[in-house]
């Protein structure tokens, strides 16, 4: 009997300790990409981003389409944006997740949340798509 709770122990600690390591690998993509942002990293996001990511929002009750080239193009080396991000949510499953981000960005009274898509490829995780919205504070 106590063979059997040890095996049953080991093979729940292996199962949670890759789980943890990847949620950790996850995590770090998350904050090269809130990071890179907040202090003009673009170098960061490229290690975040898949080459050929988008981002997508509604203006105008319309989907649009905003090049990911473009958007790390507008991250200027040393240039600190009034940007506060945290990870609310990560899900994952074998070699693809979901994010859940705020942005809080203050000079703007605005509150952003995105949702990104990765995959991982061999053993790095990238942001594939990010689909984004936003709220004003409450005054």
């Amino acid at each position: 009997m106590k063979k059997i709770i040890v095996v049953i122990f080991l093979i729940f600690g292996l199962t949670n300790a890759k789980a943890q390591s990847e949620m950790e690998k996850i995590n770090k993509v998350l904050y090269d990409y809130i990071e890179g942002t907040a202090n003009g990293e673009p170098d960061r996001l490229k290690t975040a981003f898949h080459k050929d990511f988008n981002l997508y929002f509604v203006a105008n009750d319309t989907v649009r389409v905003w090049s990911g080239k473009r958007y790390i193009e507008n991250v200027k080396p040393g240039a600190k944006s009034n940007r506060i991000g945290k990870v609310i949510s990560i899900d994952y499953e074998n070699d693809a997740a979901i994010a859940r981000i705020e942005i809080l960005m203050p000079s703007r009274k605005r509150i952003y949340t995105d949702y990104l898509m990765l995959l991982k490829v061999g053993n790095h995780w990238k942001i594939i798509h990010k689909s984004f919205t936003f709220k004003k504070y409450p005054e």
